[in-house]
C-alpha cells in the first residue's frame, strides 16, 4: 500500500514537471534539447529541489507546495536550475578565486575547507543564483514574470553600472568589492535562493549521477548557433542569455597547446630511432664483429619551436599579477627540453601606445633571469601597431627571418593593424569582464582562463 502511493506521488510530481518543460518550451524554443536533458528522480524528504546536471532531485512536499503557489514557480525553479547547468555552475573551479575573496574580505577559509559554508562559499552561491536570475527576470513571459523586489532591482542595477554580462565570475567579484557582512549576504541568499546547491558536490542522500558537463558544452555550443541563427526574432531579454553563453563557449584552450601552432619543422642533432633497423644493425655486428650494416641516423626531423616574439600589452588595462602570471606560465612552457631547438631567438617586447623595452632571448638561462628580474613599463594607452612596425623594421635590416609568430598578451583593447603581415599572430586576451572581442581576420585568439592561470602559478611558488 504504502509503495502504491509513494508511486502516486512519484507520477503526480512527475507531471508537474513536465508540464513546467512542456510550457518553457512553448516560448523558448533555443532550450528545447536543454529543457528535456533531466531525468526526475524523488529525493529525500524535507528536502527542496535541486540538479546534478542529470536529474533533477526534489522532494514531493516541496514541489507540491511551491505548485500550490502557482504554475510559475515551479517554470521559474525549473528554468533556475537548467540554467545552473548550462552556464556549467556546477562544475566550476573557484578555489583561487575564492582564497584571493577570503583575502579581500579579511576572512579565514578554514571553516569552507573542513565542509562548512563561510562568506566566500555563500557569496559564490549567490553569485551563481543572481546571474540565472537576472535572465529570468529579464524574459517578458507571462509564464515566468513575476514582481521584482526593491533588493533585487538595486542590484542588478549596481552590477550593470560596471558589467555588461552578469555571469557569475563578474557577479562574485563586484559581490567581493562590496564587502557585505555575512547577515546581509544571507538576507541576499534568501532573496536569490530558488534551489539546493548540495547536490553540485554530492551531498544529498540519494548518490548523484555522473555529472554530464561534456553534454552541457554540446548543448550550449548548439544553441549558440541556434541564436546566432535565428537572433533576429528573439524574444526581450535573450539577449543577455544569448551574451553568458557566448562567454560560456569562448574559446579557452591549454595555453601550452596553442604555443604547439608556433612550432616549424628542422633538423636536429640526435638519434633517429624510428628510421633505425636493429635487424641490419645486429646482422652486421654478428657476422662482423665490430661493424654494423647500418648505423643509425645522427639528426632527425622534429616540430619545436625556434624564432617568435611575445608582446606584452602594459596599458593600465593589463597591468598586474596576471600579467606576471601569463609571463610565468610562458616560461614553465618556455623551459621545456622537448619544446624548442638549442639555438633559439625570443624578442619579449613591452609596448603600450610605443615600445617601451625589447629583450632578445637566446637561452633558458636568459629567459630566467629575464624573469627572475621583471618590471613592467608603460601604463599609457593600447595601439598595437607599433608592434608590427618594429618588427617589419627589424625584418627589413635582415633581422627575424626565421619568425614562425608572435603571441600578443592583452585585453584586446586597442588599435588592430589594418595589414596582414608575413607570419602567424596570436591575441591572449586576459579579460575580468566578457566581452567580445574581434581581432583581424587574419589574427587568432585565445582567452586565458584567469582562475586555471593563478592556480598554476600558486603552484609553482609553493
Amino acid at each position: 500500500m504504502a509503495r502504491e502511493m509513494e508511486k502516486r506521488i512519484e507520477d503526480v510530481c512527475g507531471r508537474i514537471l513536465m508540464s513546467s518543460r512542456n510550457e518553457l518550451y512553448i516560448h523558448l524554443r533555443f532550450f528545447d534539447v536543454a529543457l528535456s536533458a533531466f531525468t526526475y528522480v524523488m529525493g529525500e524528504q524535507n528536502g527542496e529541489l535541486g540538479t546534478d546536471g542529470a536529474g533533477i532531485y526534489y522532494d514531493p512536499g516541496y514541489l507540491g507546495g511551491l505548485y500550490r503557489q502557482g504554475r510559475r514557480e515551479v517554470n521559474r525553479a525549473y528554468l533556475h536550475m537548467m540554467l545552473h547547468c548550462l552556464f556549467a555552475h556546477l562544475w566550476k573551479k573557484v578555489r583561487i578565486r575564492k582564497k584571493a575573496a577570503a583575502k579581500t574580505l579579511g576572512i579565514s577559509r578554514e571553516d569552507g575547507e573542513n565542509g562548512k559554508k563561510d562568506l566566500t562559499d555563500i557569496l559564490w552561491d549567490l553569485a551563481c543564483d543572481i546571474s540565472v536570475e537576472s535572465i529570468i527576470d529579464g524574459l517578458a513571459l507571462h509564464c515566468v514574470k513575476k514582481p521584482m523586489s526593491r533588493e533585487r532591482g538595486n542590484l542588478y542595477a549596481s552590477f550593470r553600472k560596471k558589467r555588461k554580462t552578469l555571469n557569475a565570475e563578474g557577479v562574485f567579484e563586484e559581490l567581493v568589492e562590496m564587502g557585505p557582512s555575512l547577515e546581509q549576504a544571507l538576507l541576499w541568499e534568501r532573496e536569490f535562493h530558488c534551489d539546493d546547491h548540495r547536490l553540485w558536490k554530492g551531498g544529498w542522500k540519494n548518490p548523484p549521477s555522473q555529472r554530464p558537463e561534456k553534454n552541457w558544452e554540446d548543448i550550449r555550443d548548439r544553441m549558440e548557433t541556434e541564436m546566432e541563427t535565428f537572433g533576429q526574432d528573439m524574444a526581450q531579454g535573450q539577449a543577455g542569455l544569448k551574451e553568458q553563453i557566448k562567454a560560456e563557449n569562448r574559446d579557452t584552450r591549454d595555453y601550452r597547446r596553442f604555443l604547439r601552432k608556433f612550432a616549424v619543422l628542422r633538423e636536429e642533432q640526435m638519434v633517429d630511432p624510428d628510421s633505425f633497423d636493429y635487424i641490419f644493425y645486429s646482422y652486421g655486428m654478428s657476422l662482423y664483429g665490430n661493424m654494423p650494416l647500418l648505423e643509425p641516423q645522427e639528426t632527425r626531423e622534429v616540430k619545436k619551436i625556434q624564432d617568435f616574439v611575445i608582446a606584452i600589452d602594459t596599458s593600465m588595462s593589463c597591468s598586474g599579477e596576471l600579467v606576471r602570471g601569463f609571463l610565468r606560465e610562458t616560461y614553465s612552457v618556455l623551459r621545456e627540453q622537448e619544446s624548442f631547438f638549442r639555438r633559439m631567438q625570443i624578442h619579449v617586447i613591452q609596448s603600450d601606445e610605443r615600445i617601451q623595452s625589447d629583450r632578445l632571448i637566446t637561452s633558458q638561462e636568459e629567459l630566467k633571469e629575464y624573469m627572475e628580474n621583471l618590471e613592467l613599463a608603460g601604463k599609457g594607452g593600447t595601439d598595437f601597431r607599433p608592434v608590427f612596425a618594429y618588427i617589419r623594421e627589424k625584418q627589413r635590416k635582415g633581422e627575424l627571418r626565421g619568425l614562425k609568430g608572435l603571441l600578443y598578451f592583452t585585453d584586446g583593447k586597442g588599435i588592430f593593424p589594418e595589414r596582414m603581415p608575413p607570419y602567424d599572430v596570436a591575441f591572449l586576451l586576459m579579460q575580468k569582464e566578457y566581452e567580445e572581442i574581434e581581432v583581424p581576420c587574419w589574427a587568432m585568439k585565445l582567452y586565458l582562463d584567469e582562475e586555471e592561470l593563478l592556480e598554476r602559478n600558486e603552484r609553482a611558488e609553493e
